[in-house]
């Protein structure tokens, strides 16, 4: 019998990279982002490549639904990979009894500077951090799953390790085959791709952290502090190394 994964992350924290290792599995095809477009539709948020996104994916929520838990599949694992703001507070969540979950956060601090970066500009709502939190506990409860919670920096720092404790966690064997990917861009990849994968798209497996330091404007230290209680929640409940 198929198995469902998703993924939930908020943006610029190794979520591509996730999806690149769990597509390089002989028994597993993804999804990149799903909701997307149903976000943007929904809030109108002026996001790079807003009309592309539009034209690319269902806006409409149950069309999606329906897509991710009853399209028949033709691998043992789907692996979708969700952004936590793109599931807007008042969304039926309902459909997720129907998958098994899987939870990926990140310093704050690092997803404001690298989103900043990357758009200009970072709202909390933006990085999807409290929603993150709002998720994990709705979902716990309406599926009854130990959910498990990765931190990006574990993955970084003890990739096979927190890898092989993920999937042992799932109920799937491991494969060594998500360690290392070919280069370049995937046809399963979003096609806002070319906005936001360049670094992702010369990767060929989980880089060291960066030791780069940064300041934050008193601005994003906003953002941080607004969200951090959020991320250090989740994070004591994250496997360790």
């Amino acid at each position: 019998m198929s198995k469902r994964i998703a993924m939930w992350s908020g943006p610029r924290n190794i979520s591509t990279a996730m999806m690149r290792s769990w597509e390089n599995r002989v028994d597993c095809s993804v999804v990149d982002e799903p909701f997307y477009a149903h976000y943007l539709q929904q809030t109108q948020s002026p996001h790079p490549m807003f009309d592309e996104v539009l034209a690319a994916q269902s806006n409409e929520f149950s069309d999606v639904v329906d897509e991710l838990t009853l399209t028949p599949l033709n691998v043992d694992i789907q692996y979708q990979k969700h952004m936590t703001h793109h599931m807007l507070p008042d969304c039926d969540l309902q459909w997720t009894k129907h998958l098994t979950h899987c939870f990926l956060i990140r310093d704050p601090a690092y997803v404001v500077n690298s989103y900043t970066q990357s758009r200009g500009v970072c709202h909390a709502e933006d990085i999807g951090i409290k929603r993150q939190y709002e998720l994990y506990t709705a979902i716990s409860e309406i599926t009854g799953q130990s959910i498990p919670i990765i931190d990006s920096v574990t993955v970084l720092t003890s990739t096979e390790v927190i890898l092989r404790k993920m999937c042992a966690a799932l109920n799937i064997a491991f494969s060594e085959s998500m360690l290392i990917w070919p280069k370049g861009r995937r046809d399963s990849d979003g096609v806002w791709a070319s906005h936001w994968y360049h670094s992702v798209e010369q990767s060929t497996h989980f880089a060291a952290p960066s030791k780069a330091s940064f300041t934050l404007t008193a601005e994003q230290q906003r953002v941080v502090d607004e969200v951090a209680p959020y991320y250090e929640a989740l994070k004591h409940k994250a496997i360790t190394a």
